[in-house]
């Protein structure tokens, strides 16, 4: 104990220090996000369907190939319309991946188990050089 007292500021680092190397695993554990070859893998293989939670002008100016757009304060209201399967996975995208994390909750609590968040959002999407459609 007299040890713990006499270094405590060398205590408080090698804390700090541990915090910090099991952050990434506490974040991923907590539902970080698909990456963006995930979601690639997941639509390709098991027929994801892609769900842009952005408003619609966000939309048209840029999305994941295929998606369809249910702006985040309709998505309780349409998505079950929209996806009558709720067995297949769903991949929800936004800009930065804030507002699909959100949406995740939503759509699983409408009973879709398999519903992710695209970690990174659309920027994610660009940053691994994916394609982008865009409406005219």
């Amino acid at each position: 104990m007299k040890f713990i007292l006499d270094n405590w500021m060398l205590m408080s680092v090698a804390l700090v220090s541990a915090s910090l190397l099991f952050w990434p695993i506490l974040k991923g554990a907590s539902g970080g996000g698909l990456t963006a070859q995930g979601a690639v893998q997941l639509i390709n293989r098991e027929r994801a369907v892609v769900i842009d939670v952005c408003e619609a002008n966000e939309f048209a100016a840029g999305h994941v190939g295929g998606a369809r757009n249910i702006p985040l304060n309709q998505l309780e209201e349409k998505l079950t319309a929209a996806v009558k399967n709720k067995a297949l996975p769903v991949i929800l995208v936004c800009q930065s991946g804030a507002r699909s994390n959100r949406a995740v909750a939503i759509a699983k609590k409408l009973g879709y188990e398999q519903a992710q968040s695209l970690g990174g959002g659309l920027s994610a999407w660009r940053t691994a050089n994916l394609p982008v459609e865009k409406n005219q």
